[in-house]
């Protein structure tokens, strides 16, 4: 027998925008309007967006209001269905009570040029998860019911909820990054939440040689992920001698020394990017996954002659589609990545976004939201 839906219910706001600042507050649990599911979420991921999204510091964006209820990786059951719902969730093999996840998108118009090509986050009515709309910070959310991801038997919520941005957004990216099996794919930010899914992801389901970029205290954790190559970025200055000498060696790493096929930045890092050019080989790409917070800074070297005179390509990649959520999931169901993180309860947002803004975490970090402390 299902368990009663409650009046209210408990959510994680940002109480002072533009500081790192959380508040656990009681808030009323909504009724589903026509096509959406109410979900019962018991776990969310902790992503760098979302502290971006606190601090206001993409300055692309606006300002992020006060009380808003922030987080994109959660996972829960269908707890009851708006008018309609039960007939959308069931085109997707979902019923009440079934496990499901709420994502970065949190719905789209379904109907545009960008919708109609797949491209969902470039959909000019979607909708974002805990910015502007209640995220899964919380213990109660609502959703469109064609819109959510189903989780697959055996993959565990905890486990699964950084896989419906972090996961979605690296297996999205390594699709676009127009390396074949067998190529050198260097992960720069390979041990942190979205860069030590993406090494899984390139080398265990991709056949990518991974070369990891990150901080000496990650290489173990990296390699162990399935990067036959390390480099630790602290080892090398900060100026262009350094950058010239990090890109020395990375070639070194890869076959006949020619450089990578592909240059995946899952760090929000401008000096990340400022590197990423002289990694690659001829007719190489760079993807642009990780977002630099503050005022923006064009990539270094980015000039049209450098592009031309290697055939190099720059593109950028911002999350993944509906089809490209459920074949992460799948991945994960196959064991071919597996999510490391820590689990805490709701009461220690503040202190995770502190340790992420001092970039202490590897992989990732998941809420348990039946657990305030």
């Amino acid at each position: 027998m299902a368990s009663p839906i409650p009046t209210h219910h408990k959510a994680v706001v940002y109480d002072k925008p533009g500081e790192i600042s959380t508040r656990i507050e009681t808030v009323e649990t909504p009724a589903p309007g026509a096509g959406q599911v109410l979900v019962h979420l018991t776990h969310s991921g902790v992503c760098s967006s979302d502290h971006g999204i606190m601090t206001n510091q993409w300055t692309h964006l606006p300002p992020t209001p006060a009380g808003q209820v922030g987080g994109h990786e959660g996972v829960g059951i269908i707890a009851a269905f708006g008018a309609g719902a039960e007939a959308a969730a069931a085109a997707g093999g979902l019923k009440l009570g079934d496990r499901v996840g709420i994502k970065w998108i949190a719905s789209i118009c379904g109907a545009c040029i960008a919708c109609l090509a797949g491209r969902d986050a470039m959909c000019p009515a979607a909708q974002v998860s805990g910015f502007y709309l209640p995220g899964t910070f919380q213990q109660y959310v609502l959703a469109p019911a064609n819109y959510v991801t189903p989780i697959p038997e055996g993959v565990p919520s905890d486990l699964a909820a950084p896989l419906l941005c972090g996961g979605v957004t690296v297996y999205a990216a390594l699709k676009k990054s127009r390396a074949q099996p067998g190529d050198h794919v260097v992960i720069s930010g390979a041990g942190g939440g979205l860069g030590h899914l993406a090494v899984q992801i390139a080398s265990r389901g991709m056949g990518f040689r991974v070369i990891g970029i990150d901080s000496g205290e990650k290489e173990e954790f990296v390699r162990s992920l399935g990067a036959e190559a390390f480099f630790d970025m602290t080892k090398y200055s900060r100026d262009q001698a350094g950058s010239d000498k990090l890109a020395e060696d990375v070639k070194a790493a890869t076959l006949r020394g020619v450089g990578a096929a592909s240059v995946i930045v899952c760090a929000g890092s401008n000096p990340a990017y400022g590197q990423a050019l002289g990694f690659l080989g001829f007719g190489g790409t760079l993807v642009c996954v990780g977002l630099p917070e503050g005022a923006p800074v064009p990539i270094a070297g980015a000039f049209p002659g450098n592009l031309v005179g290697r055939e190099l390509a720059i593109i950028g990649s911002a999350v993944g589609n509906r089809k490209e959520a459920i074949e992460t999931l799948d991945l994960a169901a196959r064991e071919v990545v597996k999510t490391h993180f820590v689990l805490e309860p709701m009461s220690k947002l503040t202190d995770v976004f502190e340790r992420m803004g001092r970039m202490e975490l590897q992989g990732r970090v998941v809420l348990d939201l039946s657990r305030e402390y």
